[in-house]
């Protein structure tokens, strides 16, 4: 089998998008760390567009952008699949992976911004939840049923990260009585043993970000 690796930085959560993938249909890899206060000749060479993690690179090919990663994996290891093979299905998992991608990243000007930018970002976040609440679920265990698929793995940041962005900023967006099945398909989500045996220390994690958040609203 060709090698692969992964050129990522340990906080990511589309780091930890591409390590479930692998890891849930078996795939051996090596992890490159990667300094973005100090991105390395091997991210400017295999992202030379965008020059951010993670990077996948299969047999000496870079494959970027950690959804398009997920296709790609699904479709090199069919195994365990992690899309539907119905086509209406596919395309509903496929729906709200796009939803994860445009509207998650409220949750970081969270993190990101102060003021009234973070109010708005607050607002947006809280539409965002509301709608995962009331429509993505149906009764499920998880968003396509009883095993976790592609769609989990897509919003995975949302089961550990949220809570850290939570904890920094002193917001709280999650709250249990108006999310009961978020809270539900978290606890669910990190119980499964792939999911729980590969996710960032939270400790490391809220000091990491503390810093960070610091480092960022001193810089404006």
């Amino acid at each position: 089998m060709a090698e692969v690796k992964l050129l990522a930085t340990w906080p990511s959560p589309f780091y930890y998008r591409v390590v479930w993938a692998l890891k849930l249909k078996g795939i051996a890899y090596e992890f490159i760390e990667e300094d973005l206060t100090n991105k390395s000749p091997l991210l400017l060479l295999y992202n030379p567009v965008h020059k951010k993690i993670p990077v996948l690179i299969h047999g000496g090919k870079p494959i970027c952008e950690s959804m398009v990663i997920l296709e790609y994996i699904e479709e090199v290891w069919p195994q365990n699949s992690l899309l539907p093979t119905d086509p209406y299905d596919k395309a509903i998992a496929r729906f709200w992976i796009k939803f994860a991608e445009d509207k998650s990243p409220a949750i970081w000007m969270v993190f990101w911004t102060n003021g009234e930018e973070q109010e708005q970002a607050v607002k947006d976040s809280l539409e965002m939840l509301k709608t995962i609440e009331e429509h993505a679920f149906g009764g499920k265990k998880f968003f396509g049923g009883d095993q976790i698929d592609m769609v989990d793995l897509a919003f995975g940041q949302l089961a550990q990260w949220l809570q850290v962005i939570e904890d920094v900023t002193g917001l709280k967006l999650l709250e249990a009585s108006k999310f009961p099945r978020l809270q539900t398909w978290i606890k669910n989500f990190k119980q499964v043993p792939t999911i729980k045996e590969n996710l960032p220390d939270y400790d490391q994690m809220f000091d990491f970000f503390t810093v960070r958040r610091e480092m960022l609203l001193a810089s404006k």
